[in-house]
């Protein structure tokens, strides 16, 4: 199916998630990797496309959080160094992680136990990353057994630990002393990798806004996500670091005109009238709603695009529809292509998330596969 034809699509710059990856490696030494995630799609981004760009512009790991999202990237052909981030817990899952050569998150003794003996028939070791929990309370050992969970992982023989890693709760925050608390219980565990001889390996602590906040957490490895796709992960970091930091929105999302019509003031729109025109308006009908990923929740509260002009959306966004206000804007037809999420700061996926009350995060995986994904390259 050509462009032109598209009711709605997703359109992805990969020049821009480039330019962000050589951005984000501006901020670290010469001796720290940056792990790129792209888990969910590449948070909605197009996970292959994604990944062969962050590669080509300085990423030399990436991050997923399922097996089935590891084996898409392998089956594109892509070859570096892929971190499963979420739990394993049975054979099967495990037998594919070998197979593919993928590197799996070790998050207990059990489960190190297990793919240990699921693997025993293989010739050479698994490379695996254990998951320590100092504070994010999700997956991982406590720190405070850290020392008996790396000596055993270290003892089994067909797995070989290829990273300690930890995660950081409140890096985004304005109060660091969560973050602080992490880490000191985070160098504790270095020290007992340090005194345990199973080195060389690698040690990595920061996400996005970790790596924002303080360098002393960049470690051999830093794992990047929400800046990879142009945002970032808290205002006051935007506005500490956007003159040092240049990071460009990736993704736009737009939509086609089908219907336009003049009503009448008084004349009510869209299911439950939360709108009423209080003048003579003209509105469009654009072909994009809920079903596609813009929130319903949305409704009456954020502008478009119509070309260069700025339009407002009106009434309660429908399953695959919306309404404009397109009354101030001349020769508006039926074909014409409105942007529905943009890459400025008017109406870009952290207006969107301030306006519900949500994270930027959310919004950028929200989008379902209905909508195409177009990739531009330039």
């Amino acid at each position: 199916m050509l462009k032109q034809n598209y009711r709605a699509w997703v359109e992805i710059d990969l020049a821009a998630i480039k330019h962000n990856i050589r951005s984000l490696k501006s901020l670290v030494s010469d001796s720290t990797e940056l792990l790129a995630v792209v888990k969910a799609d590449a948070y909605g981004h197009g996970a292959i496309a994604v990944s062969q760009a962050v590669l080509e512009a300085g990423a030399t790991w990436l991050g997923v959080a399922t097996i089935i999202e590891g084996v898409q990237l392998r089956n594109a052909g892509i070859t570096a160094p892929i971190l499963i981030m979420g739990a394993t817990n049975s054979p099967d899952e495990m037998k594919a992680i070998a197979k593919h050569r993928l590197q799996p998150t070790i998050c207990t003794i059990e489960q190190a136990q297990l793919f240990n003996t699921t693997l025993e028939d293989s010739i050479n070791p698994l490379l695996v990353h254990l998951k320590i929990d100092t504070g994010m309370s999700r997956l991982g050992t406590d720190w405070r057994s850290a020392k008996d969970f790396i000596k055993i992982v270290h003892s089994l023989p067909y797995l070989k630990i290829h990273s300690i890693y930890s995660h950081l709760a409140t890096a985004d925050e304005l109060d660091q002393s969560i973050l602080h608390l992490q880490h000191q219980r985070f160098k504790q565990v270095i020290n007992i990798v340090k005194e345990s001889n199973i080195q060389p390996i690698l040690i990595h602590f920061a996400n996005t806004a970790g790596m924002m906040t303080d360098q002393n957490l960049h470690y051999d490895l830093v794992r990047c996500g929400l800046g990879v796709y142009g945002f970032y992960p808290a205002p006051h970091l935007r506005e500490s670091f956007k003159s040092l930091l240049s990071l460009c929105p990736a993704m736009q999302v737009k939509a086609r005109i089908t219907q336009v019509k003049k009503i009448e003031a008084g004349t009510g729109i869209s299911y439950g009238y939360s709108f009423i025109a209080s003048r003579d308006m003209q509105i469009a009908t654009v072909a994009i709603g809920y079903a596609d990923g813009v929130p319903r929740g949305l409704s009456n509260q954020f502008l478009v695009k119509v070309g260069d002009r700025q339009a407002a959306q009106v009434g309660t966004i429908t399953m695959d529809q919306c309404l404009i206000d397109v009354t101030d804007i001349p020769d508006v037809k039926v074909g014409d292509i409105v942007t529905i999420l943009g890459n400025s700061e008017d109406n870009n996926a952290d207006r969107w998330a301030e306006t519900m009350n949500t994270i930027a995060w959310e919004i950028l995986c929200g989008f379902k596969h209905r909508l195409p994904r177009l990739i531009i390259k330039r």
